[in-house]
């Protein structure tokens, strides 16, 4: 899809969805009720347990935001991890039809392809901010949709937790050496680098990360930051909690529907399913600021260590990832093809957020 192309369609998508859902001044009822666009029923499975709020709410508040602005016509149920398939298993149910559409993190799928670990996030990679800005400007999402494509699944962004945290130890970890043979819960290509420093890692959906971490089946995991790690009761299993979280500074999460399926929706239903994904992502990035400031504190309080990981640990990872970048890129064509401009559009855009943005910060934090 050409640059132009998608900006049209989210222009599409805002002018489609103001039209509507505008209401007559006489009946108060939205246009697309009195339209006649089909009635359609489609099951969403995610990555997600109930009981994070955040995540999966908003997977339901995209569902209930389509409802909303189809007039009822357009109903998509969301299901939990394990509901109706396997949190790690989206991509797999989607791909085949098993439902029309999933929510979940494309990290989780690299040894499909890994150039899918572009559409979440890479190891010391793009905040929130720059991923949005690469995604819907920086011919990010054009690039993922092509990879997509190729499982027959066609993406958009639908979530962002913005910077997460760097996880949950039983123990200290000073050096490099604490880490050679850590059994740790990480996926993606965070977990390949820290598999490169000598972690055990391992991959589990968020259901299973707290009875594996208070038996002891394994000694670390992360998740995402304060707010869903309490939820999730990890404060509970392990205490000393580190930052940053170097594999994840801005992940975006990607709502994936059938391709066959999406053909054959009305270039209206498209264009509400484009605009009510937009709204997802910036509100799940908005609640998760606010709430994990609150949520550490209460950390904190409770007890939770909070640590730096060292200078030392930092080095090592930021090394191991450029060399898995660059290795990747010469084995595979299809990585190569989204790394190369994704490398350059890193470099641009920090170059410019260290002159805007870093300098701020620096200054009013000092």
């Amino acid at each position: 899809m050409k640059r132009r192309t998608l900006l049209s369609q989210t222009g599409l998508a805002l002018g489609t969805t103001a039209g509507l859902v505008a209401c007559t001044k006489k009946t108060g009822v939205s246009t697309a009720q009195n339209s006649s666009l089909p009635k359609l029923r489609w099951r969403m499975v995610t990555s997600w347990p109930k009981s994070l709020e955040t995540i999966f709410g908003e997977a339901e508040n995209f569902c209930r935001r389509v409802g909303e602005m189809t007039g009822g016509n357009f109903t998509i149920t969301a299901y939990a991890a394990g509901e109706i398939v396997p949190g790690l298993e989206v991509l797999d149910a989607v791909q085949n039809g098993t439902v029309e559409c999933g929510h979940t993190a494309s990290y989780y799928y690299i040894g499909k392809n890994a150039a899918l670990g572009f559409a979440c996030a890479m190891p010391f990679g793009l905040t929130a901010q720059q991923q949005n800005a690469w995604l819907y400007y920086g011919g990010g999402l054009e690039a993922i949709q092509k990879v997509y494509s190729d499982f027959n699944i066609i993406n958009f962004p639908a979530g962002n937790t913005g910077a997460q945290m760097g996880g949950w130890f039983k123990q200290p970890i000073n050096n490099l050496t604490d880490l050679k043979g850590l059994k740790m819960r990480i996926p993606g290509q965070g977990g390949q680098v820290m598999a490169e420093l000598g972690v055990n890692v391992q991959v589990l959906p968020g259901s299973e990360i707290f009875i594996a971490l208070d038996r002891g089946t394994i000694d670390a995991a992360e998740w995402v930051g304060p707010f869903d790690d309490e939820k999730l009761g990890l404060n509970k299993a392990a205490k000393y909690y580190y930052y940053p979280g170097w594999w994840e500074p801005g992940p975006t999460l990607d709502l994936l529907i059938n391709k066959a399926m999406w053909a054959k929706l009305p270039k209206e239903y498209q264009a509400i399913i484009m605009t009510a994904a937009r709204e997802a992502n910036l509100n799940m990035l908005a609640q998760y600021d606010r709430l994990n400031a609150q949520s550490l504190q209460k950390l904190v309080s409770g007890g939770t260590q909070l640590q730096a990981y060292s200078p030392e640990i930092l080095q090592a990872a930021q090394k191991a990832s450029q060399a898995l970048l660059e290795s990747n890129a010469s084995k595979d064509a299809t990585f190569k093809a989204v790394y190369e401009p994704w490398q350059a559009f890193r470099q641009q855009i920090r170059a410019w957020n260290r002159i805007n943005e870093l300098s701020y910060a620096n200054f009013v934090e000092r």
